[in-house]
């Protein structure tokens, strides 16, 4: 019982280091680098329209035999806004980039298009969000990397930077497209 009352006063005490500790480590996660389980798998085959153009249809066989990347993005999205210019920067490097407009009204996003600049070979319209779900997506924006196969070779949840694209995807889709 003494024993007891000894350590009953440094208890609290022990509750919060272990509270500290696990948010220390917490924090040096990076929200951004999730685990994808379609890492290193074949991404999700899918047919879709062309936002814009319904009689058009956009397939993921047609992006075989080169590296490119799907960009999910949306109107409404204020992160895709703010992520916009390095995805143009992107663009306008070494493999294409097809956008995937989530959840988003035709109208909506065709003009936001014309307003932002529209960095894309093609904008898929997902207007139910099915093609996302088959990709993992969770939230806006997200970036894929698909290689030649058709196998995902990188991820990035949340705006991309320009930093982000010339230190990593612009080195990844050169190697890719080399390889």
């Amino acid at each position: 019982m003494t024993t007891l009352r000894r350590i009953w006063p440094l208890l609290p005490l022990g509750l919060a280091l272990g509270l500290v500790t696990l948010f220390a480590a917490g924090l040096r996660h990076d929200p951004r680098q999730l685990p994808s389980a379609l890492l290193g798998q074949p991404a999700p085959s899918f047919s879709a329209a062309r936002l814009g153009h319904a009689d058009q249809v956009v397939t993921s066989t047609q992006m075989r035999g080169q590296p490119w990347v799907l960009n999910v993005w949306a109107s409404w999205c204020t992160a895709c806004a703010d992520e916009h210019e390095a995805v143009k920067q992107l663009a306008a490097g070494t493999a294409p980039v097809y956008g995937l407009n989530y959840k988003d009204a035709a109208p909506q996003a065709q003009a936001w298009l014309a307003r932002m600049g529209d960095p894309y070979r093609a904008s898929i319209a997902d207007p139910d969000g099915r093609i996302g779900m088959d990709f993992g997506v969770y939230g806006l924006p997200e970036t894929f990397v698909i290689d030649r196969e058709g196998r995902v070779r990188f991820r990035h949840a949340g705006p991309l930077t320009k930093e982000r694209v010339e230190r990593e995807l612009l080195p990844l889709l050169k190697s890719l497209r080399e390889s």
